[in-house]
């Protein structure tokens, strides 16, 4: 049997998701770490009290998102490394390949932190975009749409039938009226994230990786920009400098992992969405959910 953990990306949170997994060990402890490095609660946050200076609608900020998302993911990796269990392949869906990074042994927790606390600053200010998934449409006349106008860049290609168009309001509007599709949703996102309107925040976000070593990981990491496997930390860390600018190519992350022989997908984090897509998309895979210390056997 050959397993691969998976990890969701923004989108995925949820008020309450750091409830059931506060029994974990270093639990409060990660979390007063990432307080301390924003300068707000992220627990308060995650739990969705409102006080003083939280309010529940404070996890949406991609600012709060992005670390709170680190913390639940990582968490959930050091109790499954703890019980002796480890996969044979690691990806990530957007910030989720810095969790799959740090699942594979590339950095610590804090280092994860603090790339996570300096993405979502750099992404949070980088305004003036907009993204919209489309939904069931004919992917050659999207090609076609997005390859005739200027602006537009396909964010992130989620499966044959779903991807998510990033780039200025009036590009993406013109492509998502053109395009004959079940349905166009207009995502609530401050930029368009993974296309090139990113450039400044991806700069400074590379010269934040140069600081930093990359160890290399324990086991292969399929990245965005590349959903090949690789294990040296160098390059996993010039593919990452990439994946703002790029899209997220999760299509072909999930080709790769049944070509790989992966017939368990395990999801680490909030919700279902990539285990919904590797159904719809991957023939004889079986995919659980851990998002809990339940599902943990806590």
């Amino acid at each position: 049997m050959s397993i691969a953990w998976v990890f969701p990306g923004q989108g995925s949170q949820k008020i309450g998701m750091a409830d059931s997994i506060l029994s974990l060990p270093g639990a409060e402890e990660r979390f007063d770490l990432a307080s301390q490095r924003l300068g707000r609660d992220l627990l308060a946050i995650c739990k969705g009290e409102a006080g003083e200076s939280v309010t529940p609608a404070d996890l949406n900020d991609t600012r709060n998102t992005q670390p709170a998302l680190f913390v639940v993911e990582s968490l959930i990796v050091d109790e499954l490394l703890r019980q002796g269990r480890e996969p044979s392949l690691v990806a990530g869906h957007s910030l989720g390949e810095l969790v799959a990074l740090y699942a594979a042994g590339v950095f610590d927790a804090a280092t994860g932190l603090e790339l996570m606390q300096r993405r979502s600053e750099l992404m949070s200010t980088a305004g003036g975009g907009a993204m919209t998934a489309v939904i069931g449409f004919d992917r050659d006349q999207l090609n076609a749409l997005v390859a005739d106008t200027a602006d537009v860049v396909i964010a992130n290609d989620n499966s044959e039938a779903q991807v998510v168009l990033s780039g200025s309001p009036e590009a993406v509007g013109s492509v998502s009226e053109a395009l004959t599709c079940k349905r166009a949703i207009p995502l609530a996102v401050s930029g368009a994230f993974h296309s090139p309107f990113m450039a400044d925040a991806a700069e400074a976000f590379s010269a934040h990786l140069d600081t930093l070593t990359f160890a290399d990981a324990r086991m292969p990491v399929l990245s965005n920009t590349d959903p090949t496997p690789s294990s040296d930390g160098s390059e996993l860390k010039q593919r990452l400098r990439q994946q703002m600018t790029t899209g997220v190519r999760w299509r072909e992350t999930m080709e790769a992992l049944a070509a790989a022989g992966v017939d368990t997908l395990v999801e680490i984090g909030p919700g279902n969405v990539l285990s919904g897509l590797a159904k719809r998309s991957m023939r004889g895979v079986t995919s659980h959910q851990l998002a809990n210390a339940g599902d943990l056997g806590l």
